[in-house]
């Protein structure tokens, strides 16, 4: 795109390399936003998109804070279609999936901030499950207050890239420590805000024995993710055996409710991971055990989830059929 000319016509090519000015923006100040989901094979062989156009609405938000031009969902959505539809034999089956990913990085050649010319691009990729590496369906944080992700006025609520680059290291650090992920927190008081690309889900029962669910609000420090939000709608629509509260708790509070035998699990959700069991976080050189039950909410939720996604369950509002 360029600023005068607008989008040229969309094109459908085989994957090949890009060609980049080496004066080009995205490469000198990282000018770059994105987007990821996925495509699944039903049980039918139709192919099934989950929800697309909660995260092209979320691709534009990221777009419009990297200073990026926005895109039409509508449109972006049937060039995506199209090119899932050509490269169909692509997608597996279940339980491994397709991953969609759109990208638009300023290609603008010069040094300074400005953004004249832009490239969008989607690609594909089939996927398994996203930690391969995990010696058991569970996974293991690194808690250390040393480490923040993101802060108040800047770009964590966003899916950009400058928001991962600078946490490679500390994963690093953490697999030294024996942990798979980095669970971050936040502020003096230690809020946990996320679990290495994850959001976070906490389900205890509170000191006046309370079932409840929470996970961090949307205040400008955590990822609206599509899983979280669709974890939450459908916890919700069980009734009233599980109080569902978007909440931030302290890594203190988590503690007290591990010692006093209160935590009935914890968990991540994501596009890559859909629901992963948290067992163990690493904190002040101590390791703390997380309950994973066979049947705990984590179980059912997922369960459910990927039901919609791959089609297993009845027709639902937030499948997107392709073909």
């Amino acid at each position: 795109m360029g600023k005068l000319t607008g989008w040229e016509s969309p094109k459908i090519l085989p994957f090949s390399d890009i060609t980049l000015d080496p004066r080009a923006a995205v490469l000198h100040v990282g000018i770059q936003a994105f987007e990821g989901m996925k495509a699944y094979r039903g049980p039918d062989n139709n192919i099934r998109l989950f929800r697309p156009l909660d995260n092209l609405r979320r691709f534009n938000t990221s777009l419009k804070r990297a200073g990026l031009p926005e895109v039409d969902s509508e449109e972006l959505l049937k060039c995506m279609v199209e090119l899932i539809k050509i490269d169909k034999d692509l997608v597996p089956s279940y339980p491994q999936s397709l991953y969609v990913r759109p990208n638009m990085i300023s290609t603008s050649p010069n040094f300074v901030f400005k953004q004249d010319e832009t490239l969008l691009y989607v690609i594909l990729c089939p996927v398994g499950d996203f930690f391969t590496d995990s010696k058991s369906k569970s996974v293991s944080l690194m808690a250390d207050p040393n480490y923040v992700r993101c802060f108040y006025g800047g770009v964590g609520q966003y899916k950009m890239g400058c928001n991962y680059s600078p946490t490679i290291y500390v994963q690093d650090v953490a697999a030294s420590r024996r942990c798979d992920q980095v669970l971050w927190l936040f502020g003096e008081d230690q809020r946990i805000t996320e679990a290495g690309t994850m959001n976070i889900f906490i389900h205890w029962r509170n000191d006046k024995g309370d079932n409840q669910l929470l996970t961090p609000p949307l205040d400008g420090l955590i990822l609206p993710g599509i899983t979280r939000s669709s974890v939450l709608e459908l916890v919700k629509q069980w009734g009233g055996t599980v109080e569902v509260l978007e909440q931030y708790v302290t890594m203190k509070e988590l503690l007290d409710a591990v010692n006093n035998g209160r935590i009935l699990e914890v968990f991540g959700t994501g596009t890559a991971c859909v629901i992963s069991p948290i067992g163990e976080i690493w904190y002040e050189e101590e390791r703390i055990n997380i309950p994973t039950p066979d049947d705990g909410l984590s179980t059912r939720v997922r369960k459910q989830l990927t039901d919609i996604q791959f089609g297993f369950s009845d027709k639902h509002e937030w499948q997107y059929l392709v073909g």
